[in-house]
């Protein structure tokens, strides 16, 4: 493959582009490898498509190697299969939908599951079909609300979609096993350092659900780790620990505590007063309790009262990822509910469902509204005083937590990209379309599932992420859009030389991008091919009548003269 800059469809910007928010959108866009097309969508121009290629390449070859078989379905899905599911209504409004002429409604699809189980419903019918890996790189459609980031949140994404089908349990576990180990290959070929975590299956439904997470400072996925043993997970999939033994309490008591709407009002007011006879309040003994409505698709509003720590807030990614496919706001009509006192709410009495954080366990005792204006109730025990009609991982997660699967651990907070998700549905989709297949001794079996999901086109702006500096991109050799970069330094033959040079090196079975643009200065030449991002580079120059060339490896930072004959072999033990 040879790339002529000269012809290449690829413009540069020197300027930062305004709306870029991230280093990858940033970068991707100065360097010419894609172009807002609308708002949450992009155009891939000739080098981005090249890297885009790359990666899904890398993808396909690891899916094929453990028996995947690669399908295409249509992007336009009619409605009737999402209404089996109950997906047209659960996904609400990330749903693309349309009618055609004749009034047939449609969809732009977000997922395939509906799709993979109809196929593997009409071309099976036994145990000799199984066990079947399905996968198919599409686009994908989420009528996002702010989509932002570049690639990292679009409204249009290229996805890697994969589902097994499989008629026991264990050979689902056996086969979601060999997905997962193919993932980790997949992402160590790719150059993404990453964290898988345990997750939440979301509207999808499922279990055993693990993310893999591209350690990132712009992601928008917060994860947590333990200092002491392996655990890992999504902050919405982080199960609270409660370790302590509950004191024993006294009565419950009103006291009169006006001006106090915030818990640190509270906490001061307690302290001054002596309330309960202590000194000694935090927040944390405080019970903070948070009036949110909840949105059901196709159903009418909830009012929902969630109580945790006052030193707490309430996590509205976690909340919305335990109520999926529901989802939650902040209640802020309190006039039209007076038994609702804003700022002195208590869990005792209220007439609202009441869902409370794990450390809201049986015997603890709080301070928390009285559920009357200006006033608070110390000594409020839970499971004597008020019964939470369940709990609820709600509350933010914090750095130093304890570890849920460890008593020595700490959790460490860290953000990072999700560009892998795998887990097993389980039965819920053939359950749906009631697939049955006959079993080895002749009676009905239902298949069950795992589904497993890349996200190609964000796993570029991630590589992008990981591997940039303060000159521009520095693609890894798996995914670069070309093996060496080829620059013209001068006039004088120099251009001419160059691309009988990258013409040499084509023929050896290199992927060559040459600059050989004539009337640009070499200055010009060197940022460009900083920002583009190819590791090593040949610079044709003032040592041409010498039969010497420069070559420059970014990684290292070391630059060597070598004779043109030995050009291949230098390039070829640089890419190892």
């Amino acid at each position: 493959m040879l790339l002529r800059m000269s012809t290449l469809l690829l413009k540069t910007l020197r300027e930062e582009p305004a709306d870029a928010e991230v280093p990858s959108h940033r970068l991707l866009l100065r360097a010419g490898f894609i172009r807002r097309a609308a708002p949450g969508g992009y155009t891939w121009l000739p080098l981005g498509k090249l890297v885009l290629d790359r990666v899904t390449a890398v993808v396909r070859e690891e899916m094929v190697a453990i028996g995947g078989q690669e399908v295409s379905f249509p992007a336009l899905l009619p409605r009737e299969p999402y209404d089996i599911s109950n997906r047209w209504t659960e996904y609400g409004d990330d749903l693309f939908t349309l009618r055609d002429r004749r009034g047939g409604e449609y969809l732009l699809a977000p997922t395939h599951e509906e799709m993979f189980t109809l196929l593997v419903q009409d071309m099976t019918s036994s145990y000799r079909d199984f066990p079947r890996l399905l996968f198919q790189v599409q686009s994908k459609f989420r009528d996002e609300a702010r989509p932002r980031a570049g690639l990292l949140r679009g409204r249009e994404f290229l996805m890697k979609d994969a589902y097994s089908f499989s008629l026991t349990d264990a050979e689902l576990v056996s086969v979601y096993g060999e997905v997962r180990a193919a993932y980790q290959r997949i992402f160590d070929r790719l150059g993404l350092s990453h964290t898988i975590v345990a997750a939440m299956s979301g509207a999808m439904g499922g279990s055993a659900s693990e993310e893999f997470l591209a350690t990132s400072e712009v992601g928008e996925d917060t994860f947590v780790a333990c200092t002491s043993c392996t655990y890992a997970a999504n902050t919405e999939a982080v199960v609270t620990v409660y370790r302590g033994s509950p004191a024993p309490a006294g009565p419950l008591t009103v006291h009169d505590t006006p001006s106090t709407p915030t818990i640190d009002s509270l906490v001061d007011l307690a302290n001054a007063r002596a309330l309960a006879g202590r000194t000694d309040w935090t927040a944390a003994d405080t019970l903070k309790n948070v009036v949110v409505t909840v949105h059901h698709p196709g159903a009418e509003d909830e009012l929902l009262v969630i109580g945790v720590p006052g030193d707490r807030e309430v996590d509205l990614k976690r909340l919305n990822a335990v109520l999926d496919p529901a989802s939650a706001t902040l209640f802020d009509d309190f006039a039209s509910r007076p038994d609702l006192v804003k700022g002195y709410i208590g869990p005792q009495g209220i007439k609202v469902r009441y869902l409370a954080d794990p450390r809201v366990s049986l015997g603890t005792a709080w301070l928390t509204g009285a559920n009357e204006p200006g006033k608070h109730a110390t000594n409020v025990v839970a499971g004597r005083d008020f019964t939470p009609d369940g709990t609820i991982e709600a509350a933010e997660v914090r750095a130093g937590d304890p570890c849920p699967a460890c008593a020595e651990g700490a959790l460490t907070v860290r953000r990072g990209i999700e560009i892998g998700h795998v887990f097993q549905l389980g039965r819920k989709y053939t359950d749906a379309f009631q697939v049955d297949v006959l079993g080895v001794d002749g009676k009905p079996v239902r298949p069950t599932m795992g589904c497993y999901g890349i996200g190609v086109s964000r796993s570029v702006a991630a590589i992008a992420e990981q591997h940039h500096d303060d000159r521009g991109l520095l693609w890894p050799d798996e995914v670069a859009p070309a093996d060496v970069h080829v620059v013209a330094a001068g006039k004088d033959g120099q251009v001419e030389a160059a691309l009988e040079l990258a013409g040499r090196l084509v023929a050896t079975g290199l992927r060559v991008l040459v600059d050989d643009r004539p009337q640009l200065s070499a200055g010009v030449k060197f940022t460009d091919a900083e920002l583009i991002g190819i590791a090593r580079s040949v610079v044709v120059g003032r040592r041409l009548a010498d039969g010497l060339v420069e070559f420059r490896d970014r990684r290292t930072g070391e630059r060597s003269e070598v004779a043109m004959a030995d050009l291949p072999r230098v390039i070829r033990d640089a890419l190892g």
